[in-house]
């Protein structure tokens, strides 16, 4: 397979198609505009409430914050590359760029789930143990946790686009979504990528795991 880019394969430039069957259905735009201004002001607002008011200062309101936060951050890194498509037409992004919104994308998926697991954990402590809930989970301990989470989520996503990052690209270089998605840029990756695919499916099972604990 030919690479697509015209001067290096390192260097190239993928194409995003949209919705698939809605390509042309620009009216789709106005639904996805009022969801991502919903997602965008809920959380903000959110955050801010909990930020403002001394009383929410507790550990689970601190937990729903950063799960605001964190959602506000996903729309905010999926929101450009989505309304470029539909308001401006612009299909076409570069590698660097396209490694940068994969990072995000991943990195607050994973911070996502790791708040929760959080906010199970309180959970768990608010009914076992509700005498001893304030001595548990103190300031220090919720900090500590958020850090946790913070830390984790980062780590465990840094190794994807410096994996991708080595790979020549070939073909099309057509995602799938309306954002840069691992698994699809992985799919256009030339050469062995069983190590980022393995990597990849150990990381997808660590978050089945967290979901299932979490709910």
């Amino acid at each position: 397979m030919l690479a697509f880019n015209n001067t290096a394969s390192n260097w190239p430039t993928f194409s995003f198609i949209g919705i698939p069957g809605l390509e042309a259905a620009q009216w789709i735009s106005i639904p996805f505009c009022l969801l991502y201004l919903i997602a965008l002001v809920g959380n903000a607002l959110l955050f801010i409430l909990v930020r403002a008011e001394w009383n929410l200062h507790e550990p689970q309101f601190c937990f729903v914050a950063m799960l605001a936060l964190t959602d506000l951050g996903l729309s905010l890194s999926t929101m450009p590359s989505v309304l470029a498509v539909f308001w401006f037409g612009v299909h076409h992004i570069g590698l660097d760029a396209c490694l940068t919104q994969t990072f995000f994308i991943h990195t607050l998926f994973c911070i996502e789930l790791g708040v929760l697991v959080a906010m199970a954990f309180d959970c768990l402590v608010a009914i076992c143990a509700p005498l001893n809930y304030t001595r548990i989970l103190t300031h220090y301990t919720v900090a500590c946790l958020s850090v946790a989470v913070l830390i984790r989520g980062a780590t465990l996503l840094a190794p994807l686009p410096f994996f991708l990052r080595t790979f020549p690209f070939c073909g099309a270089g057509i995602l799938s979504h309306s954002y840069c998605y691992y698994p699809d840029m992985l799919n256009l990756a030339c050469g062995d990528v069983t190590f980022s695919s393995a990597y990849g499916l150990v990381f997808d099972s660590a978050h089945l795991q967290q979901m299932l604990s979490s709910s």
